[in-house]
Formats: C-alpha cells, sequence, structure tokens
C-alpha cells in the first residue's frame, strides 16, 4: 500500500473514534446548592463557609424546588439563575459543563443526566457535593 494511503486509512480510523466519543458523551447546565452535608463547604459565593455550614439539606431541596419552579414557569431562565444561585464555579457560564462522558460525574448525577431528553430539567439530584437541578443541553 502506498504511504499516502496509510494516512488516509489513520486521519479516517481517528475521525471514527473522536465521533463514536462525542456520540458517547452528554452535555449539561446544573445549578448545585450547596449544604451542611456538602463534601466541600465553600463555594465562590460563601469561600469561608458560613452560610452552606449551616444550611440544612431540607432548607437547600426548598431553594431548589423554587428555583426550578420559576424556570419551569418561564419566570426565570436557567442561564441567569444558575449565574445568581449555583454554588458550582460553573455559574460563571451559566452552570454550563460542557460535555462529559460516563465516568466523569458522580454516579447521580451522571445517570439523571443520560436519563433526561434534550432541553429537558431534572428534579433534584442529591450528590456528595449538594443538590442540583440539572438541564441537558446535547
Amino acid at each position: 500500500m502506498e504511504p499516502a494511503s496509510y494516512i488516509i486509512l489513520y486521519l479516517l480510523k481517528t475521525a471514527k473514534m473522536s465521533s463514536s466519543t462525542a456520540a458517547n458523551q452528554v452535555r449539561a447546565s446544573h445549578i448545585l446548592i450547596k449544604h451542611q452535608g456538602s463534601r466541600r463547604k465553600a463555594s465562590w459565593k460563601d469561600p469561608e463557609g458560613r452560610v452552606i455550614s449551616t444550611t440544612t439539606r431540607d432548607a437547600a431541596v426548598s431553594q431548589l424546588k423554587l428555583l426550578r419552579d420559576d424556570i419551569v414557569s418561564n419566570k426565570a431562565k436557567f442561564d441567569e439563575v444558575a449565574s445568581r444561585y449555583s454554588d458550582c464555579s460553573s455559574a460563571k457560564r451559566g452552570g454550563d459543563l460542557g460535555p462529559f462522558g460516563r465516568g466523569q460525574m458522580q454516579k447521580p448525577f451522571e445517570d439523571a443526566t443520560y436519563n433526561l431528553n434534550i432541553g429537558e430539567i431534572s428534579d433534584i439530584v442529591d450528590t456528595d457535593s449538594g443538590v442540583h437541578i440539572i438541564m441537558r443541553t446535547g
């Protein structure tokens, strides 16, 4: 086989591998509310963790449900709510986590995301980080 043929075969194989990897990925945005049971009790909004350390899981869930209701009823936009209220550093990107594949996120988060349709918003999802709502974007 000609050397150029090897190059073409290599390029085709590489393109096929990257497209199959992309096909196995999802993209999502989320809003995270941390609470006293969260594994890391600090965030960009609360660097010392003073509020997080006194927030119960139930209070975090209540806040997140109200935020979700506002988003679902079109009173607020997901990215704007995430930018203002999420304890995750992704808040500066409107909650956008970018694309990710299996094994890259905590299992409950991953399972919830893969079970959503694009544009759909999850119910409350519990992880070691706190409580989330997730919107699948890709």
